[in-house]
């Protein structure tokens, strides 16, 4: 499946020119046009699902399985410290293109950008914390 309005179905499916660094059957990877840092990649799947809630459950073990290839490879060739997998979903969730993709960030000691992934911590009681826990473990099996 395909939606003909969609821009990354258009770049995973070769139509929109990328920097392709990856492609098999289900997925091209491509250079993000406007990256946090040097190497930093998107994983596309060919086919069009808006986020994680929509995609397949295997085609997103996949993704995971080729986010691992491709960052032990990154880091080799890259020569960077450490990685970062990014996956938003939805828009309140900073989710800005609505095809399922994943965020590959190659980090380095001392980057300008150091603080991509920082937020404020919130605090929970023991209480509340025990609520949540319970809530989110009914009817998980």
């Amino acid at each position: 499946m395909r939606d003909d309005n969609c821009i990354f179905c258009k770049l995973a499916s070769g139509e929109i020119p990328a920097n392709t660094i990856y492609e098999d059957e289900r997925f091209r990877v491509i250079l993000d046009a406007a990256p946090a840092s040097k190497g930093h990649a998107l994983i596309l799947p060919k086919e069009h699902f808006a986020d994680l809630y929509e995609i397949d459950t295997e085609l997103a073990g996949e993704a995971m399985k080729l986010a691992k290839k491709l960052a032990i490879h990154m880091t080799k060739q890259l020569g960077c410290d450490g990685f970062n997998l990014v996956q938003n979903n939805r828009e309140v969730a900073g989710q800005t293109v609505f095809h399922f993709h994943l965020h590959l960030i190659p980090r380095y000691q001392n980057m300008k950008n150091d603080d991509i992934l920082m937020w404020n911590h919130e605090t929970f009681t023991d209480d509340e914390m025990k609520e949540i826990c319970d809530r989110i473990k009914e009817g998980l099996h």
